[in-house]
């Protein structure tokens, strides 16, 4: 494993480094990953190794870690933790596995479990929430396993592929990972 801060079953969660960005840039830009993300503009080697630079300079209010695998050292993904609240104890939770041929494998899953137990056990936060777009339901399908529940939709909220689509808002709080756990 190559620099692990998160170490799962098949999977592990690094800092990303610098000369990834270049291995980034095309999953940033490949349409198929984008359609259930934020990001709608194309993104350049130079933005992505400036994303990168601040990530890790930025140790207060957002934490972005390369997703990889256990058994290869394979990067496929990215998440993190964007706009972390200490004083409110919450945060916005985002994943992407841009490598198309890792989808349906359970990595996501696995990382959204590794980063909710970080923020629960570690950063002392209370609650982790999320925006997931009504039509990702494989994503919701995979929040819900890690615990997330429903919490309300903003109707038409995001405009992609000649339409609007609602975002549903999802979240966990520590007491329900904590009943979780207990099972």
């Amino acid at each position: 494993m190559k620099n692990p801060f998160l170490i799962g079953d098949k999977i592990y969660l690094r800092p990303l480094e610098r000369e990834e960005a270049s291995m980034l840039v095309p999953w940033i830009n490949d349409p198929d990953v984008t359609r259930t993300l934020l990001a709608y503009r194309p993104m350049n080697l130079q933005n992505e190794e400036d994303f990168i630079d601040n990530v890790s300079k930025n140790h207060s209010d957002e934490m972005v870690v390369g997703i990889a695998i256990k058994q290869t050292d394979q990067l496929i993904g990215v998440t993190g933790f964007h706009r972390v609240d200490q004083r409110n104890r919450h945060t916005s939770f985002g994943i992407m596995i841009g490598d198309k041929t890792q989808w349906n494998k359970g990595y996501g899953t696995e990382a959204t479990a590794l980063m909710v137990k970080y923020a629960f056990e570690t950063l002392n936060l209370n609650r982790v929430w999320l925006h997931v777009y009504d039509r990702n339901q494989r994503a919701v399908k995979a929040y819900e396993r890690a615990g997330f529940k429903k919490e309300g939709v903003l109707r038409q909220d995001n405009y992609r592929e000649g339409r609007y689509w609602d975002t549903i808002t999802m979240a966990i709080l520590r007491e329900e990972w904590e009943a979780l756990r207990k099972k």
